[in-house]
């Protein structure tokens, strides 16, 4: 019965299922709402999450020349926002936790459109490659339907409780969630003896590195002009620069166009 189940894949969706939505239940309703209505805001971290850092990864694949399975990669990653993990470093920055969930919600959606767009535009242009036929969308949904059913079911509990002392306990275990989930990726990566972290040409970690550093930098330059308060300002910072990996490694692309 439990033969062809992924285990790993599986274990992997629980935790960020946990993680997702035990920080949406640390955030209060009221400020949600109100944040929905903050349209400066939620305007500039779209405009960094779907134009800069995409633009940024671009940049870095065509400046340092990586090769086709480095920069399609590397594309994918600074395409894909809506990455859960920023909710968890909102937490710990004490950034606006009601801002960064409302802007996963709303980029996690975006993306569907967004993600094509900006591949077709960005990896033809690198590699002349149709990028977009390789896309599994039934993963890609699956992924949509992990992050929104979480945020939901957080902010309908945290709205039900309506408790500090239970917005702490989600805080708690969301942050175990949040540790769990780097110590599986990580074992999970070391686990593949023939890609190693440490075991590639300086250019590989340049360009991991470059288009985050620039992200940070240029998004508080941005959310300064933009007049947002300290709290919004880390928020959108981090919500630029952290995208959603998953898809990039979960097998949402093609492994035979990867290694074209």
């Amino acid at each position: 019965m439990f033969d062809n189940v992924d285990w790993v894949e599986l274990s992997g969706s629980l935790l960020l299922f946990i993680l997702v939505f035990c920080m949406s239940a640390t955030v209060d309703i009221k400020s949600m709402k109100k944040q929905l209505d903050n349209r400066r805001a939620i305007c500039t971290g779209i405009v960094l999450q779907f134009a800069l850092l995409p633009f940024l990864g671009f940049l870095v694949v065509n400046l340092l020349q990586l090769d086709h399975a480095m920069g399609i990669t590397l594309l994918v990653v600074t395409s894909s926002p809506g990455g859960s993990y920023s909710n968890w470093w909102c937490s710990l920055f004490n950034a606006d936790m009601a801002l960064s969930v409302t802007m996963t919600a709303i980029s996690t959606l975006l993306s569907i459109v967004a993600l094509p767009v900006n591949l077709l535009l960005y990896a033809n242009h690198s590699y002349d490659d149709d990028v977009i036929a390789s896309l599994d969308w039934v993963a890609l949904f699956s992924a949509l339907v992990i992050v929104i059913s979480a945020i939901s079911l957080g902010l309908f509990t945290s709205a039900k409780f309506d408790s500090p002392g239970f917005n702490k306990l989600s805080n708690k275990i969301g942050n175990l969630a949040g540790l769990g989930l780097i110590l599986f990726s990580a074992s999970i990566s070391s686990a593949d003896e023939d890609n190693q972290l440490w075991d590639h040409p300086w250019t590989f970690y340049v360009s991991v590195a470059t288009p985050c550093v620039l992200g940070v930098v240029l998004a508080n330059i941005l959310a300064s002009f933009a007049n947002l308060s300290k709290p919004e300002r880390v928020t959108v910072a981090v919500e630029c620069c952290y995208q959603n990996v998953g898809i990039a490694t979960s097998g949402k692309f093609d492994h035979a166009l990867l290694q074209h």
